[in-house]
C-alpha cells in the first residue's frame, strides 16, 4: 500500500511516498530558515506565503522521485495522508487545501493526521520490528510529552510542557546568547566544547507531575548572563543544555519504570540533539530497557512520518471517518476514531 502525504504544520513545505508505513519510496523537505533566520523565529505569515510558492513544486518532486505520473495517482496511491493540526493556521491551510484538492480531482480518500502522531510514528520507518506498546517521547520547538502508545491509535497522555517546549527554550536562550537561528543545533555544538558544570541550574522536574516546564531555566541563563559578564559561551550553552537535557532524562526514565514500559521512542527536532541521544541510550541501557531514536532527518518537520501514521490509521480504521474535516491548529491528541 502506497501512502502520498503531505505535511505543512510549521515552517518546512514536506511531501512523501511511503509504502506500507515503513519504507520509503520519496521525500522532499523545503526548509524555509533563509526566510525566518533574519528573524530569529518563524513568522507565520511569511511561512503561509512561501508554503504557497512552494507546495506544488514539492508535490511534483516528491512523485518524480517516487516514479509516479499524475495519471498513474489514481491507481497507485491508496490514500493521501496530511497534517491536520498542531501547527500554523496559514500553514496547516496550505497543505490541507492541496491534499483536499487532489482528492476530489484523482478520486483518492484524503486521510487527516496528528502533527505529534508523526513524530510518535517516525522510528517505524527506521526499525521495521518496532511495535507497541512503547513510551513516546516527543520533544521539539512546539511539544515536549510523554505518552504511552498502547497500541497503534490508542493513546495515554501523562503530560506535556506547561510553558516553554524545550526546542522553544533552546532558540531563546540561542537568541540572547546572540547564535544564530536555528538556535538548537548552535547550543549543541558549542556545548561539546564547554564545561557543563560551570553553571549549575536548577533542574525543574515537578515531582508529581508528568508535566514540564523550561522557561524558568530560560530565565536563570538570563539572569546568570548579566550577573556573570566573564562567562564564555560555550559554557552556559552546556550548562544550559546539560539542565534540559537531564530533566527530560530523568523524567522520561521515571515514567518508564512506573508504568513498567521496557521500550522508549523518542521523536521531534530536539530528539536530534547529541547530549539527548547519548544520555537517553546510556541510562536505558544501565536500566535494561531499549530506547529507539530515528535518524536526524526523521527528528524534524517530514512529511514521511505522516504517511507511516496515515498507514496504519486506515489499516486499524478500514475506513475514512471525515476526508474533507477542517484544520485545527490547536488540536489535541486523540484515540482514533474518537471526535
Amino acid at each position: 500500500m502506497l501512502i502520498f502525504a503531505i505535511e505543512t504544520s510549521c515552517d518546512d513545505t514536506a511531501a512523501a511516498v511511503v509504502k506500507n508505513g515503513n519504507t520509503l519510496v520519496s521525500s522532499v523537505i523545503s526548509s524555509q530558515i533563509e526566510i525566518h533566520k533574519k528573524f530569529s523565529g518563524v513568522v507565520p505569515e511569511l511561512a503561509s506565503r512561501a508554503h504557497i510558492d512552494n507546495i506544488n513544486p514539492v508535490v511534483g518532486a516528491a512523485l518524480k522521485k517516487a516514479g509516479i505520473t499524475f495519471g498513474e495517482f489514481p491507481k497507485k496511491i491508496s490514500a493521501i495522508a496530511y497534517t491536520r493540526g498542531p501547527g500554523l493556521a496559514g500553514s496547516l491551510l496550505v497543505g490541507q487545501v492541496a491534499a483536499q484538492t487532489l482528492s476530489a480531482v484523482t478520486g483518492v480518500p484524503a486521510v487527516d493526521i496528528d502533527h505529534v502522531e508523526g513524530h510518535m510514528y517516525a522510528c517505524l520507518l527506521e526499525y521495521h520490528e518496532l511495535r507497541p506498546p512503547y513510551l513516546a517521547l516527543t520533544v521539539s520547538g512546539g511539544h515536549t510529552e510523554l505518552t504511552i502508545v498502547d497500541d497503534f491509535g490508542r493513546y495515554r497522555y501523562l503530560g506535556g510542557t506547561r510553558d516553554d517546549a524545550a526546542g522553544e527554550a533552546f532558540d531563546k536562550v540561542a537568541k540572547l546568547l546572540g547564535l544564530p537561528y536555528p538556535g538548537g543545533p548552535w547550543i549543541d555544538k558549542l556545548a561539546r566544547r564547554g564545561n557543563s558544570g560551570k553553571v549549575r541550574f536548577t533542574r525543574p522536574l515537578m515531582k508529581g507531575t508528568w508535566d514540564f516546564s523550561f522557561s524558568g531555566i530560560k530565565t536563570a541563563v538570563v539572569n546568570e548572563v548579566r550577573k556573570n559578564k566573564s562567562l564564555l559561551v560555550r559554557d552556559v550553552c552546556a550548562s544550559f543544555q546539560e539542565a534540559v537535557v537531564e530533566t527530560i532524562v530523568i523524567k522520561t526514565m521515571d515514567a518508564a519504570r512506573e508504568f513498567g514500559l521496557s521500550k522508549i521512542v523518542v521523536g521531534g527536532g530536539v530528539a536530534a540533539n547529541s547530549r539527548l541521544r547519548r544520555q537517553l541510550a546510556d541510562t536505558a541501557l544501565r536500566d535494561k530497557r531499549k530506547v529507539y531514536l530515528p535518524p536526524e532527518w526523521l527528528c524534524t518537520d517530514n512529511a514521511a512520518m505522516i504517511a507511516c501514521v496515515g498507514y496504519h490509521k486506515l489499516k486499524k480504521l478500514k475506513k475514512i471517518i471525515d476526508p474533507f474535516c477542517n484544520i485545527e491548529p490547536g488540536l489535541v491528541l486523540k484515540n482514533w476514531g474518537a471526535r
